[in-house]
């Protein structure tokens, strides 16, 4: 049983010996020119201290490249350039969002600014607010710009960020959010703060008219997101921050209004690593199927067998860099599917063996081709899917039972014809032909 665990351990090893993350360590930061590098000294420090290896480029360089003969070159890009409108040939909207089907990781920020990167915030069922329409805040009472303002962090999503940090310092535009199950709200505004085009909450009639054809309160409230997430079903992961100045030093040692140092340089470790496929990353190593009290995985099975189905999960250890056997999951279900699912059962976790979930079923009494499928979805988690096929055929001619006990009615009226009809039979045969005599004896007299 343990080298289905051990051959996973040893190929990872192999793979990322010094990787933090599960998909790699090679990290692409493009940086605005006018951003300082040392700005973010902090946070880039922080990543290479983890084993993260950074390389820099400006939005406008050609080298290196982010694709190279339809391949990804990084595990991992920081998109740093809020504010940039002209990228070089290779980072286009289409070029960054084929990104997430190979397997690479995406950290944009925004800016208030209309740019190729503010536009692509629709592809990931963002709806922005109108250019030049910040994120202001009278509350608490503070010596800084409205703009600048110290969020409290209320997890949306559990486990994506560490729990009871302290307010986080924020600057730029909020998001609305579209009806997408495949995004991860990771940080709300203030319900006190809205956006505006002026610090002096006049003259907002871009705000209002967006508001109309939005609807009420579209750009007010706790209902717009700071930050967010966004994981396709391939499991590579995309994060929007409003605002850059969230990763920088300053906000990471800026004192919040009643004292003490803010939340913001553990809150964009958490997110890095929930965006590099550090943190909540499952998959599953292998299933099994079988008949019950056999281990042998049937070929073909019966209809109205039953059946054992087992899955082994494991989950993404950062600090040994190896999977280990997971058994959280407490609501995943498994389908035995034709078309329809036939059978929809809760598919829980195995006392005393880690990482093994196992459920026992009888299979419907209809014959075809089902599929066993594993279909688990949970925001900031690691989609799980899994299908394996497998052919249900009615019992053999021999295989049925000889008598059923509901058929006793069909069984008597079948024998007693019988048994009546040879009655009868022997008694026409066997009987007496009077007519036959009565006949004889008038010829002879005559």
């Amino acid at each position: 049983m343990w080298a289905r665990w051990i051959v996973p351990a040893l190929l990872g090893l192999v793979s990322f010996v010094t990787a933090k993350s599960s998909s790699g360590n090679s990290v692409l930061v493009i940086l605005e020119p006018k951003l300082d590098k040392d700005n973010f000294s902090k946070f880039f420090s922080g990543l290479e201290e983890k084993g993260y290896e950074l390389t820099f480029r400006a939005p406008k360089d050609t080298k290196p490249a982010i694709l190279e003969y339809d391949y990804a070159q990084f595990s991992h890009v920081i998109m740093f350039a809020p504010e940039t409108k002209s990228f070089s040939s290779d980072i286009t909207p289409q070029s960054l969002v084929s990104l997430l089907s190979k397997n690479t990781n995406l950290l944009i920020a925004l800016s208030p600014k209309q740019t190729p990167v503010y536009t692509l915030a629709s592809e990931f069922s963002l709806t922005l607010p109108p250019p030049g329409t910040p994120l202001i805040s009278h509350f608490p009472q503070r010596d800084d710009p409205a703009t600048v303002i110290p969020v409290p962090v209320r997890p949306v999503t559990p486990n994506v960020v560490s729990s009871k940090l302290a307010p986080v310092w924020f600057s730029g535009i909020p998001f609305a959010y579209q009806n997408n199950p495949l995004l991860v709200p990771i940080l709300n505004a203030p319900a006190e703060s809205f956006a505006s085009d002026g610090e002096t909450d006049s003259g907002a009639d871009a705000v209002v008219d967006a508001a109309d054809k939005g609807g009420e309160g579209l750009w007010a409230g706790s209902q717009m997101g700071l930050v967010a997430g966004f994981q396709p079903v391939g499991g590579a992961r995309a994060t929007w921050v409003g605002g850059v100045e969230m990763f920088s030093d300053e906000f990471f040692q800026k004192e919040l209004p009643g004292g003490g140092k803010p939340g913001n340089e553990q809150f964009a470790a958490d997110v890095a690593a929930w965006t590099f496929q550090e943190s909540l990353v499952l998959r599953i190593d292998s299933v099994e199927h079988h008949r019950v009290n056999e281990t042998v995985p049937g070929q073909v099975y019966t209809t109205n067998d039953q059946l054992v189905f087992s899955a082994y999960l494991s989950k993404y250890n950062p600090v040994s860099s190896a999977w280990e056997p997971f058994s959280g999951i407490q609501d995943m279900q498994l389908e035995f599917t034709m078309l329809d699912p036939h059978i929809r059962t809760a598919l829980p976790p195995v006392r005393g063996t880690p990482g093994k979930y196992s459920v026992t079923f009888r299979a419907p009494d209809r014959h075809g081709v089902f599929k066993f499928i594993i279909d688990y979805k949970r925001k900031g988690l690691t989609h799980l899917h899994s299908s394996t096929v497998v052919p249900l055929v009615p019992p053999r001619h021999d295989g049925y039972p000889r008598f059923l006990s509901a058929a006793w009615p069909y069984y008597v009226g079948a024998i007693s014809t019988s048994v009546g009809f040879l009655l009868f039979s022997a008694l026409w045969l066997a009987g007496d032909d009077r007519a036959g005599s009565a006949k004889g004896k008038t010829t002879k007299t005559e």
